[in-house]
């Protein structure tokens, strides 16, 4: 019997799509942790950015909690739980921040590296 040449492919996009979905998904999330690590860059930047412009108006006595306060207040508590924020200098005042990456989901495990932040700024006069 001789079968057409369209219904012998019937149900051949759907298996050639199935084989191919394990690719999909891998890539997809690939994309996802490539965009969660460029999010933490940005965290990182901006919280330094924060905190540095408090530590300059603040007291010498008081910067480190100004700049530490100030650069983890706009962290969400994913970010915000393994944040290390320091501030330091005389005149010309600097600020880091360390933030762990997570993996797939901010909030769950952290990737074994730390995304640093760096900022600096003259020190305000009384």
């Amino acid at each position: 019997m001789n079968v057409p040449s369209r219904e012998r492919d019937e149900g051949q996009v759907t298996i050639e799509f199935l084989g191919m979905m394990p690719t999909i998904i891998v890539t997809l999330i690939a994309l996802w942790q490539v965009v969660l690590v460029g999010y933490t860059f940005i965290l990182a930047g901006n919280a330094a950015d924060e905190a540095v412009r408090q530590a300059t108006a603040a007291e010498p006595g008081a910067r480190q909690a100004a700049c530490e306060a100030a650069g983890l207040k706009h962290l969400s508590e994913a970010w915000r739980s393994g944040a290390d924020v320091t501030c330091g200098g005389s005149g010309y005042v600097t600020a880091d921040v360390n933030l762990q990456v997570p993996i797939l989901f901010p909030g769950t495990l952290s990737f074994p590296f730390t995304v640093h932040g760096h900022a600096g700024a003259v020190e305000e006069a009384d």
